[in-house]
């Protein structure tokens, strides 16, 4: 059973984006079935190679769009685009020197948050200001 499904209350109405954030909740999903299946290292090397490529294509997907369209809380959010990106890049150095008996409830936790806070929180403020300038 997933840990979290995807509902319309999340979505950004804008289609690509909201499709970046269904592969969000994917690995979250992934990373928590790895660990119930006591496959915790494998997988969380699996999901952190993915966060760390996806940070880069979809921050920079919606960076994108924020300066096509001069959205005005596009830097703040570019801002907070890269506070997650470096905590990405810290999760992926402290797997890589061999930290990650309790990284996976950690990048658990950080994957969570990100969809609740950033998704459900920042995230949603561009969307109406998007669809308003023809992105859906």
């Amino acid at each position: 059973m997933p840990l979290m499904t995807w509902t319309e209350e999340m979505s950004v109405k804008v289609k690509v984006l909201d499709d970046d954030h269904k592969t969000l909740i994917e690995m979250l999903n992934d990373l928590n079935d790895g660990i119930e299946a006591n496959r915790a290292r494998v997988t969380l090397e699996k999901v952190i190679e993915k966060l760390s490529n996806y940070t880069r294509v979809h921050f920079a997907r919606e960076e994108r769009m924020f300066d096509q369209t001069g959205y005005a809380l596009g830097a703040a959010h570019k801002a907070e685009h890269a506070l997650l990106a470096r905590r990405v890049m810290n999760l992926q150095a402290r797997f890589e020197s061999g930290q990650s008996r309790e990284l996976g409830m950690e990048t658990m936790a950080f994957l969570k948050s990100w969809l609740t806070d950033h998704i459900m929180g920042s995230d949603q403020k561009y969307g109406p200001y998007l669809n308003g300038k023809g992105i859906k």
